[in-house]
């Protein structure tokens, strides 16, 4: 599988993965962008606060121009608009927000409150009072998942990191945990979204927890669990790429679609016998080999070409 770089993905589409299939065709499974409509919604944003980060809470950096600022506190602009993101899609209006990674070891949590978009959108973020000494993301998820909202209906925690991670085989067993949870209908939606920030980001960490082995389990429409996505601060061109893994095929954004390959022939969508009926926000289909680029096509004759190569 190759996922495409969000630099080259083409406004609205999130994610476009690509499958070379055995039979030499390939296979295209994408994202639309939008913020989706969620009654119950809750949302939490974790700051990574362990002396690793120390230097981006007083430094310039790599982010890109949705995050621009004047500041040499490149956590704070990320963190400002994440929150205030957040807060406005929270059912309640505020998004918990917390220090993660701090004090001995890395282990311990500080806790900033829950915040409106307002606060969000002025709150100085400043280097957590007890800096860690070491990086532990699992506190940080069942901060969420037990502390705060373990009976919510639907939940996002974003978590922003420079990707390094100590304890990543115990949050990988957590992970599988809440995913047998989930489809064991004991927990209800939860998606986890990790951001790496600054100059050093350990990426490959946060593509491990990405790309999990999840067992195959399954939620109770039947679609398989994915808890992780992650994103690059650096990259982000619109927020609602937090929402990337979160559409599904059963969310319609158009009334009608024909999407077609570079050859300008339709392609063979799974699951459905055409695009004639609605364009869902998750799309997947066939198309031959050969193929560099798809476009879609809407009823007032907008039309959008993604390369795929």
């Amino acid at each position: 599988m190759s996922q495409l770089d969000s630099t080259k993905t083409v406004e609205p589409f999130g994610e476009v993965n690509v499958f070379q299939e055995a039979d030499g065709t390939i296979r295209v499974k994408a994202t639309i962008l939008m913020r989706p409509q969620v009654e119950g919604a809750q949302t939490g944003l974790a700051i990574d606060g362990s002396n690793s980060m120390n230097q981006m809470f007083g430094a310039s950096g790599a982010v890109s121009a949705l995050f621009a600022s004047s500041s040499n506190n490149i956590v704070q602009p990320v963190a400002r608009m994440m929150a205030e993101y957040l807060a406005n899609f929270d059912s309640d209006g505020n998004t918990t927000v917390i220090y993660w990674a701090c004090g001995i070891g890395g282990a311990e949590i500080e806790e900033l409150g829950d915040m409106n978009a307002s606060q969000a959108k002025s709150h100085n973020f400043v280097q957590p009072k007890s800096p860690g000494t070491g990086t532990k993301l699992l506190p940080a998820i069942r901060y969420f998942t037990e502390t705060k909202f373990p009976d919510s209906p639907w939940g996002i925690y974003v978590f922003i990191t420079d990707g390094a991670i100590e304890d990543l085989d115990a949050v990988k067993q957590y992970s599988l945990q809440i995913g047998k949870e989930i489809s064991q209908g004991k927990r209800k939606f939860t998606k986890f979204v990790l951001i790496g920030l600054g100059p050093h980001v350990n990426e490959d960490q946060m593509e491990e927890l990405d790309d999990m082995d999840m067992e195959g389990l399954k939620d109770s429409k039947g679609d398989e669990i994915d808890l992780w996505d992650h994103k690059l601060a650096s990259t982000m061109n619109k927020l609602e790429e937090i929402f990337a893994e979160v559409v599904s095929n059963e969310m319609i954004l158009a009334p009608s679609a024909t999407i077609t390959d570079s050859s300008g022939n339709p392609v063979k969508p799974i699951g459905r016998s055409s695009y004639a009926d609605g364009l869902p926000a998750l799309l997947e289909f066939t198309m031959p080999g050969t193929s560099t680029s798809l476009k879609v096509t809407l009823p007032d004759s907008k039309e959008i070409t993604q390369p795929i190569a």
